[in-house]
Order: structure tokens, then C-alpha cells, then sequence
């Protein structure tokens, strides 16, 4: 077999050594435009866990680059005068030039022949001659875009500048973090050691820094001298260097991210950055290349065909490189909305950016550096008041004020339909449901959506606050909540618009009822979907009954024995139908401008907000994002939202997003809604709550302490197991929970016992 490998990194480098491994006749040519030891970049990261993969492939080369690896165990952050120091985090660095002479001497042992100083000018010159083309030509691969029909690649262009330079300057210590404010913007360094004397120093701004400092503009030499200035205090006399000479200009870019629908044509295979990159911020782009290596080789000689080895290969890799193109991307957001969180106490930032991709987690961190994270803990309860000799707990278990409303902890039971409502009038079950889940540990209950009117229903099954029996079924279930629990609970009002007279949820959600339906109203007569009703556009005079009726509910929800409401102005309901563009095409006062769209939604949250206790806290649930691009509410425009709405009296702003279209297409994850609630909190200064398939402690203590909510909704995991709250806490070695009920107490020191008996074992309860 002849195989041509188009570029000379480590990825071809690694991969040719892994074919002549594995079929040591075989011809492998690598072809390369630069010299030998060209290269951009200083130092590469690896994991224990890709040394091993490399031991396995080849142990000679794995003991080589072994041999040459610095190691350290710290992050350190320089922020605002202080450092911070966390350990237990496990690096190892080698010289990316070492690396690659290291792989070219093993590739020279083992009969590859290099050619260096080659221009390529095609893949498609090599493919007659060659069984396989294996293009790993680099970000700006000229193999991936002659064949980009069938690449089909997207690459997205990141927003931040940034420049690789080195310094002997080792940093040998840690891997460093600096923050600089400058008098052109906030400038940063990502910097770690790679061999005895030399450390990576990649320094990285916003675009709108770079162009205050003028940096396109300068020779590298120009901002290297620039950059050496903002960052003298940490040289410690030392210069900074680039080994980008090679490159004309100031060698600052922007990074490129990219990922490709297929990696083969024919007989063409894309590898390492050429089919997808990993921000350098994680430092799994040479990870990604090696272990891909390895998988393809193996392929090549498995299958009995290559178009068969292509698509396993394209199959089995693709898993993980999205994994990790995920982590990556929410690292290279948080660097890029990283001016975002620079308000934040140096605790709480560094602790956020270690864990800005989600890779590393709360209970993680624990495991990492007990003592580090316990001082972040104790940081967090003091911001919240706590007693300085209470014993540390996470930061879900932290009180949180609304106003005079106390809350326990930062639990919050998601509002969730229940459909069991009869005429409006809640019942046993919503009291069973609802005092359940106020005994199971959680700081604040919401209530289901609670009608303003039966024809502000969104199925016969949901209930109201319209009658005196509704009041009435509601008090029962407050005044037990109060009497049994230490929990608070809210009640969410709202209007169902155009998705109302719909079914029980289990009969189809959102679907049309078979008979006995109500007219519907909404901004404009637009149906929810083709299958729905066509609702009538709603009058000014039918909005200002609507508006008496969400008083007259908010006076009702005080009598009832509320500590809280909430206004539900998403999720495409009526209040929400007036917010969003994909849903409001009104040509009179109420619509048009995001100001006249919210003109009516602010009215009828100011006429509640008067109407309901001073001391008592009200919120807002938003759709923070249409998932519909610039056609629908984005996040950006969900800022402003919640800052009028904050003006207006709004104590916490409830981030959902979405369900206000049919044409939605939200991207879906663990904490997939955070980001909204992390943005409205940090740059508009709000109070948050996040919700969006949150399910462990881990998940809600990392949002807390790294300051993106200030209170938790879960949802569906409540629905499963109404002490939710108490059994996370089991499991992450809580056992400073008072609020088991006294008849539990032996149900709670089984659970302990378990959890316990599990953490020693290694498992979970």
C-alpha cells in the first residue's frame, strides 16, 4: 500500500508511524512545505490518559516523548493583585518543536520518508498515485476545501485575537492565568512550562482591544515589545519570543473552528485540524490528532475496504471529537465573554474559570483540592450571611433573601403542569404533589401555571385563581406547606393565548381538544401550529380585562397564603405572545419595537406588582432565546427584557427559553439554558434563576459558586424522586440537612449509610 500524508505535523507524523507499525511494507511518503523545525507554537499539553493510548500504540516513541515532558500540578489566576492557587490538576507539557523531532526521528527509524520544504499544490495531483491521501494539512487545509462539496466544512470564526509566543520565563510552578487591565481594554495570558528553561505564553484579547492597541497594524516585533510591557510583572526581566518568523505579519489570528459533515473523498481522508479543531484553552487539539492517528491506522488495516475504514473511522471519532469541540467552545466563550466576570470577586472568577467547560465539576474540584474548595465554599456562605462557625456546606444549601422572603437553601421545584385540575380547583393530588415536594428539601416550590380565567386555561385540567373555590383549595395547600415545612412556594399566573383549549398532556401536548374547545386570543391571529385553532387578535379593551384579571389573581394569590408569584411571560403564552416578533405582527402601539412589544407585558406586570405586599418578592419567567435566530427574541435582546422588567419591580428574572414556536430548533444539553441566565445575571446585574435539564448537586453547586444563577429550578427530577434535595445531598457527603421531617429521620440515616458506604466503594447510592 502507498500512502501520502499532506503536511508534517504530528498528527501525519504519528499516523505514518502507526502504518508502519502495523504493515511495515507499506510505503508512506510525508510531504512537507515547511522546514523541519517550522512550527507555530511553543509548547503542547497531553493527558495520563492520551500517554497511555500512546504507550499502547507505540511504546518507544511514548517512552521518548515521556522522557521529555515538564510536569506540574497547579493553576494559578493573577487577577486584581492577588494570586490564586488550586492543585491536584495533573498537566504535562512538551515542546511542540521536541515533539515533532521526536516523531520525525521515529517515523525516519521505521522507513517513512519525509520530505520537507515540499510544496503540495493539490490532493488531487497525488490520489492516481497514491491508495490513500491523507490530507492533515492544517486549519487552512487546501485539501479540505478543493473537496469541500463533499467536506461540506464549517468553519466559525472566534472572536477573540490572540498570538503564541514563548519566554524562559518558565512558570515551572503553575499553569498560569493574568488578567491585565490596560488603558486600551482587558488583555490576558494563557502560559505554562514545556521544558527545563521555556514556557508557552499565548497572550489573547477581544477585537476590540486588539484594534485600540493598534496590534494588526504592528510587526511582531512591534507587539511583542508591547505585550512585554503589559506583562513585566510577571517576566520578571524576561523578553518574550515568537518562532512565527516564518509568517508575515504581526502573527496575531483569530481562532478557526472547524468541523466537517464527512472527513473522506474517494481515497482522501482529512486528519487532525483539518477536520476539526480544538481551542487551544483545553488543550486537546494534539490530543484530538494522535489518538485519531491511532484509530485510522488500525482502519486502514482492519476493513476490508477503505471506503468501509473511512466511514468507521468517521463514526467512531466523531463522538469524541464532538465531545470535546463542546468543552472546547464553552471555554473559548467563556475567554471571550470573559470582561463579562471580571466584576466578580477573585474567588468566585477563578473558580469559574476552572470550570468554564464543564469538563471539570464541583464535587471534581473536590477530589482535586478538598482544602481550595472548601476555602471557595466558605467564601460563598459568608457572601450569603451564614454563621462563621456553621459548618461548610455546598453552595446550594446557602439562604437566599427576596425581599423579606427568606429561603433555606437555592433548591427551586420547577413549575411543572399537572393536569389534574378539576374546573380550575386544585385538589388532593395537587395537594399531596405539591406538600410532598415542600418536605423533600427544597427552598422554594412553584406552583403549576395558574390561570387568570378559564379561557386563559391551557387545558381543562389546569388550574386557576378565579374563584373562591380556587382560593379556597390553594389555601389548604399553602397553609400546610407552612405548618409542616421550612419551604416557601410561589404561585406562577398566566395566560395560556393561542396555546390554550389544548389536552391533558398525555393526550397529546399542545394539541387541540376534540370538542368542547374555547376561543383563544393572542397578539396577532397567528396559530401555534397548523393543527391548532387561528386565535383572534386580542383587542385594547379585551387587554385591559385581561390586565384586571392578573390582578385580581395576584390579590387572590396573597389571600391565599402565597409568599411569592411569578408573571409567565414565555413559553409563547399570552403575555408571551406580545414579547416575541414570531408571534406579535400588531401594527398599532403594542407592536413593531421590542419597546411597543413589551408596552403591554410591563403593564400588566406593574398592575400586579401594585397590587401584591410590598414585602413580598414577585418574578418574571422569560424565554430568553427563540432558538429562531434574528427572526425570533435572542439572548442578547432577553437582556433588555429583563432590565425592563427589573425597572418595573421584578426581584429575580426565571431564564427559560423557547416553546414560543413550532419552527424552534433550541440546541440541547446538560445546563443547555444556563448561558441565558449566566448572561442576564452578569452583564444587566440581576438577580437569575436557571432551569434546563439541571439534575445533579454537581450541576447547581458549579452554576452557584461560579456566580451564573442565584437560584436552581429542577424540574423533572422532582417529578421522579420528590426528596430530590435531601438525596443530593446524601450523595455529595451532605450531613448538615436539618429538614428531614421527624417521622424520616430513619429513612434519612439509611440513605446516609448507603451514600457512604457507596463514596467508599467508588460508586453511587
Amino acid at each position: 500500500m502507498r500512502i501520502a500524508c499532506i503536511g508534517g505535523g504530528p498528527a501525519g507524523l504519528y499516523f505514518s508511524i502507526s502504518m508502519k507499525l502495523r504493515d511495515p511494507s507499506c510505503e508512506v511518503v510525508v510531504l512537507e512545505r515547511n522546514k523541519p523545525d517550522d512550527t507555530f507554537g511553543w509548547g503542547v499539553v497531553l493527558s495520563d490518559e492520551t500517554l497511555e493510548n500512546l504507550e499502547k500504540n507505540d511504546p518507544k516513541s511514548a517512552a521518548t516523548i515521556r522522557a521529555n515532558f515538564a510536569y506540574w500540578d497547579d493553576i494559578a489566576l493573577h487577577f486584581k493583585g492577588q494570586r490564586l492557587v488550586s492543585s491536584g490538576h495533573g498537566f504535562c507539557g512538551i515542546g511542540r518543536k521536541k515533539l515533532l523531532m521526536l516523531l520525525q526521528q521515529r517515523a525516519q527509524d521505521l522507513g517513512v520518508d519525509l520530505r520537507y520544504e515540499t510544496e503540495v499544490d493539490s490532493a488531487e495531483a497525488y490520489r492516481s498515485d497514491y491508495d490513500v491521501v491523507v490530507a492533515n494539512d492544517g486549519l487552512n487545509s487546501k485539501a479540505r476545501m478543493l473537496y469541500q462539496d463533499t467536506f461540506e466544512p464549517k468553519i466559525d470564526q472566534r472572536l477573540c485575537q490572540f498570538v503564541w509566543l514563548g519566554t524562559h520565563q518558565t512558570f515551572k510552578d503553575a499553569f498560569t492565568f493574568i488578567f491585565e487591565e490596560t488603558e486600551h481594554g482587558w488583555v490576558w495570558v494563557h502560559a505554562y512550562q514545556f521544558d527545563q528553561d521555556t514556557a508557552t505564553f499565548i497572550v489573547e484579547c477581544t477585537q476590540k482591544t486588539f484594534d485600540a492597541w493598534g496590534f494588526g497594524e504592528m510587526t511582531q516585533q512591534e507587539s511583542i515589545a508591547v505585550c512585554e510591557d503589559i506583562f513585566k510583572d510577571y517576566l520578571d526581566g524576561h523578553s518574550l519570543m515568537t518562532n512565527a518568523n516564518h509568517i508575515r505579519g504581526s502573527a496575531w489570528i483569530r481562532f478557526p473552528r472547524v468541523l466537517c459533515e464527512k472527513w473522506s473523498h474517494e481515497n482522501v481522508v482529512l486528519l487532525g485540524d483539518a477536520a476539526a479543531t480544538a481551542h487551544f484553552s483545553i488543550g486537546s487539539g494534539t490530543k484530538l490528532a494522535l489518538e485519531s492517528a491511532v484509530e485510522l491506522a488500525n482502519l486502514i488495516c482492519e476493513k476490508p475496504s477503505l471506503k468501509e475504514a473511512f466511514a468507521t473511522y468517521e463514526e467512531v471519532r466523531r463522538l469524541e471529537v464532538l465531545r470535546l469541540q463542546s468543552a472546547a467552545r464553552n471555554s473559548l466563550e467563556w475567554f471571550e465573554q470573559v470582561e463579562r466576570y471580571l466584576e466578580l470577586d477573585p474567588i468566585q472568577l477563578n473558580y469559574s474559570m476552572l470550570t468554564r467547560s464543564q469538563r471539570i465539576s464541583h464535587e471534581n474540584l473536590r477530589e482535586r483540592d478538598p482544602k481550595w474548595l472548601e476555602s471557595a465554599e466558605r467564601w460563598f456562605m459568608d457572601q450569603a450571611g451564614m454563621p462563621s462557625d456553621a459548618p461548610v456546606r455546598a453552595p446550594m444549601f446557602t439562604p437566599f433573601k427576596l425581599r423579606d422572603m427568606k429561603l433555606k437553601n437555592r433548591i427551586v421545584v420547577s413549575p411543572m403542569a399537572q393536569y389534574k385540575a378539576k374546573d380550575g380547583t386544585p385538589d388532593d393530588w395537587h395537594l399531596i404533589h405539591y406538600g410532598e415536594r415542600a418536605k423533600g428539601g427544597a427552598g422554594l416550590v412553584y406552583t403549576e401555571m395558574t390561570c387568570v380565567s378559564a379561557d386563559g386555561r391551557i387545558s381543562p385540567g389546569c388550574p386557576g385563581l378565579y374563584t373562591v373555590e380556587h382560593e379556597a383549595g390553594w389555601r389548604r395547600l399553602t397553609d400546610f406547606v407552612h405548618k409542616e415545612t421550612d419551604a416557601k412556594i410561589c404561585c406562577q399566573i398566566g395566560h395560556s393565548g393561542r396555546k390554550g383549549s389544548t389536552n391533558l398532556g398525555w393526550e397529546g401536548i399542545d394539541l387541540p381538544l376534540a370538542s368542547n374547545n374555547w376561543d383563544v386570543k393572542s397578539a396577532s391571529p397567528i396559530p401555534w401550529s397548523n393543527e391548532n385553532a387561528t386565535p383572534s387578535e386580542i383587542s385594547q379593551s379585551e387587554m385591559q380585562d385581561v390586565k384586571a384579571e392578573f390582578v385580581a389573581a395576584a390579590e387572590m394569590a396573597n389571600r391565599a397564603g402565597f409568599d411569592m408569584i411569578e408573571l409567565h411571560a414565555a413559553h409563547g403564552y399570552l403575555i408571551s405572545s406580545f414579547i416575541s416578533p414570531v408571534s406579535n405582527a400588531r401594527t398599532d402601539e403594542f407592536g413593531g419595537s421590542l419597546e411597543n412589544r413589551m408596552r403591554w407585558p410591563l403593564e400588566v406586570f406593574e398592575a400586579m406588582r401594585k397590587s401584591w405586599p410590598s414585602h413580598k418578592p414577585m418574578s418574571v419567567r422569560i424565554s430568553a432565546n427563540d432558538w429562531v435566530g434574528d427572526d425570533g427574541i435572542t439572548p442578547r435582546e432577553a437582556v433588555e427584557i429583563s432590565k425592563m422588567f427589573a425597572n418595573a419591580g421584578a426581584d429575580l428574572i426565571d431564564v427559560s427559553a423557547g416553546q414560543t414556536t413550532s419552527d424552534a430548533k433550541p440546541v440541547y444539553g446538560r445546563m443547555f439554558q444556563t448561558p441565558f441566565s449566566d448572561l442576564i445575571r452578569n452583564e444587566a446585574g440581576l438577580c437569575t434563576m436557571a432551569v434546563g435539564n439541571i439534575y445533579e448537586a454537581d450541576h447547581a453547586n458549579s452554576i452557584l459558586m461560579a456566580g451564573r444563577a442565584d437560584l436552581i429550578a429542577v424540574g423533572r427530577p422532582h417529578l421522579a424522586t420528590a426528596n430530590w434535595t435531601l438525596h443530593e445531598a446524601a450523595k455529595i457527603g451532605d450531613r448538615a440537612a436539618t429538614d428531614w421531617a421527624k417521622p424520616y429521620e430513619a429513612g434519612r440515616d439509611q440513605v446516609w449509610r448507603l451514600a457512604d458506604r457507596a463514596a467508599e466503594m467508588g460508586g453511587t447510592s
